[in-house]
């Protein structure tokens, strides 16, 4: 009996404190639009300051949220790309807002969420970061993602083989120093390689993220020179409708077709996405190369999503397959035509003289080389955040798979030159405490465990292997009045290991092939084992004063750790597609840089500026040198490849950023945008002191670069046609004197100037349908030009041209057309 009355005492204790809360709840709702043309601002996120509860207005704008009575005085942030965020008081007499935003004319007033602990306004983030929105990836027409980025992020620059391969550098520094991160997961997929760019789908990066410089505290071993984050889209309405996005664009200059869907739903506590995207190309031209043989693709995208949100928090299970089949270019040419030419033959019977030329057929369809390249990607991963009382956690757990394989036998197309199999799995979890004492501490741990394997190949220019990573970091950021200083400190341990690798030739075929020693007690061992650990500490403390709401001075030193990549330390093999030997060095120690940077963010009225200015010191620095017989002359091997062996030295980087953006407020829509960058790169070796191109400057180091462009956005009445853009652009590239002339690894590289335009327009056929169309030309006067971060330019087998031009040029005139459809 005292059971049932105390069951029913909890029965009405608990239907009472339910009442008591749903009686204590503010219910109000409202509406986001742009200041100027009145729209709907649909995305926008609207949050309760000092609390977990946020919403999303739908498309439409409007949005509903519950309110704790305790916060009836309270106040709402409100905020959306693009826009400068807003703070509306919560009245309790009142239950609908009308909330309107301004647009931003700059990036002071921008949330990054990549290198730090927190959201945190770009004002007040002493590291320099800059974002690329969604607008500026949909009204750019490029090959791939991270030429996209080029064009957006001063200091940023890329490494290039063809149109569809570029590898992020950041203020000089690349591969295996530039951390890529994929919804905040870091892309495992042999780094290393110069011949393929980053396995993502470039139709579904909502927005991303540029860190330049030491980002090693949060993230680790590999981000020694910056971090590039991409962003996947996501539902940004929960109206209970499908939502949906295609795309379609053209490229004219090597026929490049591409093709994307993405279907969003969303409604009260789950999310979904369904993604898909087909790209195609052909060989790209020039006016003095024709088109180049072997730089066509085709590469097929595929992703889900699903998200589940309550007050507390969000988790989010994602699931991508990437797949890209890849010509690999070698330059081999006639010596008279000038014509390219193709390999039929293997080792000694491959006479390079005698190679036949690559007919117009060829040269002109999308059919792909036997010799090609095929990439595979697949990533599972779940990205998880709650409250945890006045606190939060992030917790994820990812895995991905890449498989790398290059067809280099044209005998026997089959058969993989190389084929590597790399398995990776990713975690981490940071805990952000409740702030104290007006400081907010975060606390996180991160690494990963891989596993690579050779498969069935001929070469192998790394072995087998085994990592494992562990760091743990903590960080912590203080904020009073006008100042924020942030710092923190992480410890990092990698172990690596191997087993004894042996190969042989296999008499049937005579390739090189993988076997046990049991298999054959005559077998060369060409990877001993290895039993190897790394470690290091890094450091991070900055500081913002913000002057006023219009300019913020920044400062900010970075000490940055990274172990040295599996070529690096243990590599010893020709990499068939790079057409490089690579010899590596088990003596090597972790790279350590120390990096300072000094900058400020200036915002007025009528124009915008920015200046950074950054000095980098790298503790043993490692680099590729060419290496040379007993008579000084270089080691290449019967098929033209060269052997190049990893070296050791103090490296310094230092240089100057810079944008100014001109838009007069009596002038809406109108811009007027310059970046400016300077790098220059120094091995400090002693034997190389004043030697200059002998070997004191630092390889792919890029020239002084000046981006300008004039821009003018319409807002139009028709019900037709709501919005027009134009663009006209220009793209100087200095003159590279400073190379790495030492056994030839580099040559000079003259100026060229580059012009673009573009222009679009937003259909609305009707009330929730808009077609975006977008026409862009690029190297708009079609001039000859070679960039000295091209691989291609050294793609060259004779002394001399009858043509007097060297290697294979850069990409002529390419006009795009690009229309977004969404519903």
């Amino acid at each position: 009996m005292l059971k049932h009355v105390l069951k029913q005492l909890m029965v009405i204790s608990f239907l009472l404190v339910s009442v008591s809360s749903m009686a204590q709840n503010i219910e109000i709702s409202g509406m986001v639009k742009d200041i100027n043309s009145n729209e709907a601002i649909g995305g926008s996120n609207i949050k309760l300051k000092n609390s977990k509860r946020s919403a999303v207005a739908d498309k439409q704008g409007r949005f509903q949220m519950s309110v704790p009575q305790q916060f009836k005085g309270g106040t709402l942030l409100v905020s959306y790309l693009g826009y400068k965020p807003d703070t509306i008081l919560i009245d309790s007499n009142k239950k609908f807002y009308e909330i309107l935003l301004h647009t931003k004319a700059d990036a002071l007033s921008e949330i990054v969420v990549t290198g730090v602990s927190r959201a945190t306004l770009s004002r007040e983030n002493p590291v320099p970061i800059v974002s690329v929105s969604k607008k500026k990836i949909e009204q750019s027409s490029e090959s791939n993602i991270i030429d996209v980025l080029v064009r957006n992020v001063p200091g940023l620059n890329a490494v290039k083989t063809g149109p569809n391969i570029s590898k992020p550098f950041i203020r000089g520094l690349g591969y295996n120093r530039v951390l890529t991160l994929y919804d905040g997961i870091r892309q495992e997929g042999q780094q290393w390689g110069d011949e393929h760019g980053i396995e993502v789908d470039a139709y579904n990066i909502e927005r991303s993220e540029v860190i330049k410089g030491p980002a090693s505290l949060m993230y680790g071993s590999d981000a020694l020179a910056g971090v590039v984050s991409l962003m996947s889209s996501m539902p940004s309405v929960t109206d209970g409708l499908l939502h949906g996005k295609v795309l379609s664009e053209y490229q004219s200059n090597n026929g490049l077709i591409g093709n994307g869907l993405g279907l969003f739903y969303a409604k009260n506590h789950w999310s979904f996405a369904l993604r898909g995207s087909y790209r195609i190309a052909k060989n790209y031209s020039n006016a003095i190369d024709g088109r180049v043989y072997n730089t066509g693709f085709r590469e097929t995208n595929a992703s889900g999503t699903v998200r589940y949100q309550t007050g507390k928090g969000n988790s989010t299970l994602n699931l991508s397959l990437y797949d890209n089949i890849q010509g690999i270019p070698d330059g081999s040419r006639d010596s008279l035509t000038r014509k390219f030419t193709y390999q039929i033959h293997e080792g000694d019977l491959d006479d390079i003289k005698k190679r036949p030329i690559v007919s117009d057929a060829m040269l002109n369809s999308y059919q792909l080389s036997p010799l090609h390249q095929h990439i595979q990607h697949y990533r599972i991963y779940s990205n998880n955040h709650y409250a945890v009382g006045e606190g939060d956690i992030d917790f994820m757990l990812a895995f991905q798979q890449n498989i790398r394989r290059e067809y280099n036998h044209p005998t026997m197309t089959d058969q993989a030159g190389m084929f590597v199999r790399l398995n990776t799995l990713n975690y981490g979890v940071k805990y952000n405490a409740p702030k104290f004492l007006n400081t907010e501490f975060t606390f996180g741990i991160n690494g990963m465990y891989q596993n690579n394997l050779n498969k069935n190949a001929t070469d192998f220019p790394i072995p087998d292997y085994n990592l494992f990573d562990a760091g743990a970091y903590i960080f912590a950021k203080w904020k009073y009045e006008k100042w924020t200083i942030g710092g923190g400190i992480r410890s990092d341990l990698r172990y690596l290991n191997a087993q004894d690798f042996y190969t042989s030739t296999n008499p049937q075929t005579g390739f090189g092939q993988h076997v046990s020693l049991a298999q054959d007690p005559k077998a060369n061992l060409q990877f001993p084992s290895f039993s190897k650990s790394f470690g290091g500490i890094s450091l991070s403390l900055g500081s913002t004063y913000e002057l006023s709401d219009q300019v913020s001075l920044k400062a900010n030193v970075a000490r940055g750790y990274r172990a040295p990549s599996i070529t690096e330390f243990a590599s010893n093999g020709l990499d068939p597609g790079a057409h490089i030997i690579y010899l590596g060095n088990r003596d090597f120690k972790p790279e350590f840089s120390l990096q300072e940077d000094i900058g400020a963010d200036i915002t007025l009225k009528d124009l915008s500026m920015s200046f950074s200015i950054f000095n980098n010191n790298i503790q043993n620095y490692i680099y590729l040198s060419q290496l040379l017989d007993a008579d000084g002359n270089p080691v290449i091997s019967a098929q033209g490849d060269k052997t190049y062996q990893y070296q050791q030295a103090s490296a310094q980087l230092y240089g100057f950023e810079a944008t100014f953006s001109l838009h007069p407020e009596s002038l809406k829509g109108f811009s007027f945008d310059n970046s400016f960058s300077v790098i220059r790169g120094y091995n400090r070796k002693q034997i190389f002191k004043d030697k200059k191109t002998g070997g004191e400057y630092l390889p792919l180091i890029p020239p002084v670069r000046l981006l300008s462009s004039v821009s003018q956005d319409i807002r139009l009445n028709s019900k037709l046609f709501s919005e027009m853009n134009f663009r006209i652009e220009a793209e100087y590239n200095g003159a590279q004197n400073r190379y790495l002339a030492l056994n030839d690894t580099e040559t000079a590289t003259s100026s060229y100037l580059l012009f673009n335009v573009a222009a679009g327009t937003k259909i609305n056929y009707s009330k929730k349908h808009t077609l975006q169309l977008q026409l862009q030309a690029n190297n708009l006067l079609n001039e000859t030009y070679q960039s000295n971060l091209s691989r291609l330019k050294y793609f060259e087998y004779y002394e001399h041209s009858p043509n007097g031009y060297r290697g294979i040029q850069g990409m002529g005139r390419s006009i795009g057309i690009k229309a977004i459809l969404s519903f």
